[in-house]
C-alpha cells in the first residue's frame, strides 16, 4: 500500500529525538517545554472530586458553559475587553490543535501565510497540509525583533494570514507596542487574518505588559488568539487549551472542531471552572518563573556559553559560535551523549535549518535539575 504523504519532507520531530537521546544517555532533559515539579495540588483535588461527583461524559462541544464563562470574565479584568463566552470562545485539546483548527477553519490552496522564524515546530507542516504556502521571514539576530518593512514588503492578495507568538517560543522574545502598531498598519483594509499564539501569555517578565491581541477590540476582529491551560497551570501533559475570536470568525472555527475532536476532557474543565477563581495562581506565575531564569542565568555564567536574553517563556538562548565551529545539532547531541544535558538547536526552528549557533534551555525546571544540568556544562570544551 503506498500513500502519497502530505508532508513528505517532515520526519520525527527534534523534540522526541533529543527527548529519547535524554532518556538514552541519562541526561538531564532541558530540551522539552515541560516542568519537573508538581503542579498545584488543590487543581488535583478539584478533578478528582469532579470525578467523584460523576462530571465522566460528554461535555459541551465548545467546552464548559462555566468555565468560558469564567475565561470571559478574565479577559475582561485582564485586557478590558468583553468577550461574549457562548460565541467566541472554544476550549481546545491543547494549544497545538488550537493553532491546526484556526489554519484548517481560513485556508486554501494558494493562499499565503506569513510565518516569523525561528518558528514553534507545528506551524509550517499545518500551513502545508492545508495546502497554502508559508512566507517566511526571519526575526533579526540576535534579539529576534520582527523586520516589519520586510513584512510589508512581501503581503500580497495571496496574503491570508499573518502568525504571531509572544511570548515568543523558542526565544522568549516579546513584542511590544510597535509591533502592534505596525500590524495594525499592515493588516487594515485588507482580508488579512492573524493568528496570535498566546501560550505563553503569563510567563512575561521583567514587568513588561503582555501585548495580547484581546487588548484591541479592532485586531481581535480578524484574529484567532490561543491559549493552554497546560502552560498556565503546569500540566502540559493535560493537553488543554482554548481559543478566543469574532463570532463571526468562531462559527466557522466550530465547523472544523466538531469534526475532529468534538469535546474536550471534562472532569479537568469542571476543576479548572472552580480553580479559574484563584487569581493569584496566574498573576503570581510570571515573577515565579522569572526566579527560575534568574537562577539558571547566574548559573550559566560559569559556562562558556553567551546569554541571548529572554523576556517570557519556558526559555532562554545561548550562542556558542566564540568557542565552538560545531553546527547546532551536532552540539546539542555531543552535550547529550558526552555531558548528560539535552537541549534545543534552534535552527530546528527553521524550515531550512538557519544555524546561528544557538541552543535553546528549557528552565522552568527545580533548582536542583538546574544546578545538576550546569555543573556539567562547566567542564565544557
Amino acid at each position: 500500500m503506498q500513500i502519497h504523504s502530505k508532508l513528505p519532507e517532515v520526519g520525527t520531530t527534534i523534540f522526541t529525538v533529543m527527548s529519547s537521546l535524554a532518556v538514552e544517555h541519562n541526561a538531564v532533559n532541558l530540551g522539552q517545554g515541560f516542568p519537573d515539579f508538581m503542579m498545584n495540588e488543590d487543581l488535583i483535588a478539584l478533578v478528582n472530586d469532579a470525578m467523584k461527583k460523576g462530571f465522566n461524559q460528554y461535555v459541551h462541544m465548545n467546552g464548559l458553559p462555566l468555565l468560558r464563562e469564567r475565561l470571559a470574565e478574565k479577559v475582561e479584568k485582564l485586557y478590558q475587553t468583553k468577550i461574549n463566552y457562548d460565541t467566541q470562545i472554544t476550549v481546545t485539546p491543547g494549544g497545538t490543535y488550537a493553532i491546526f483548527t484556526a489554519l484548517t477553519t481560513v485556508l486554501q490552496p494558494g493562499d499565503e501565510v506569513i510565518v516569523f522564524e525561528p518558528a514553534y515546530d507545528s506551524y509550517i507542516p499545518n500551513i502545508e497540509i492545508n495546502g497554502a504556502k508559508p512566507v517566511l521571514i526571519s526575526l533579526k539576530y540576535p534579539d529576534y525583533s520582527i523586520p516589519w518593512e520586510e513584512v510589508k514588503a512581501k503581503v500580497n492578495e495571496r496574503t491570508r494570514m499573518i502568525m504571531i507568538n509572544s511570548p515568543h517560543n523558542p526565544t522568549g522574545a516579546v513584542l511590544n507596542e510597535n509591533d502592534i502598531i505596525q500590524l495594525r498598519n499592515i493588516v487594515a483594509d485588507t482580508n488579512i487574518i492573524i493568528l496570535s499564539d498566546e501560550v505563553y501569555e503569563h510567563l512575561i517578565f521583567d514587568d513588561i505588559q503582555h501585548q495580547s491581541i484581546l487588548r484591541y477590540p479592532d485586531l481581535l476582529e480578524r484574529s484567532f488568539v490561543c491559549f493552554s491551560f497546560g502552560k498556565t497551570y503546569h500540566c502540559t501533559g493535560w493537553k488543554l487549551g482554548y481559543c478566543i475570536s469574532s463570532a463571526e470568525m468562531m462559527k466557522e472555527y466550530r465547523k472544523v472542531h466538531q469534526f475532529n475532536c468534538f469535546t474536550c476532557d471534562t472532569p479537568k474543565q469542571v476543576a479548572l471552572a472552580e480553580y479559574i477563581k484563584n487569581k493569584e495562581a496566574y498573576l503570581s506565575l510570571g515573577s515565579f518563573i522569572q526566579k527560575k531564569r534568574d537562577f539558571f542565568r547566574e548559573l550559566m555564567k560559569t559556562t562558556p556559553f553567551k546569554l541571548i536574553p529572554s523576556h517570557g517563556s519556558y526559555f532562554e538562548c545561548y550562542s556558542y559560535s566564540h568557542f565552538s565551529n560545531e553546527d547546532d545539532k551536532t552540539l546539542a547531541i555531543r552535550l547529550t551523549k558526552e555531558y548528560g544535558i539535552a537541549t534545543i538547536p534552534v535552527s530546528a526552528f527553521y524550515k531550512h535549518a538557519t544555524d546561528n549557533k544557538v541552543l535553546r534551555f528549557c528552565f522552568a525546571k527545580k533548582e536542583g535539575t538546574l544546578e545538576k544540568a550546569v555543573a556539567k556544562l562547566k567542564h565544557l570544551h
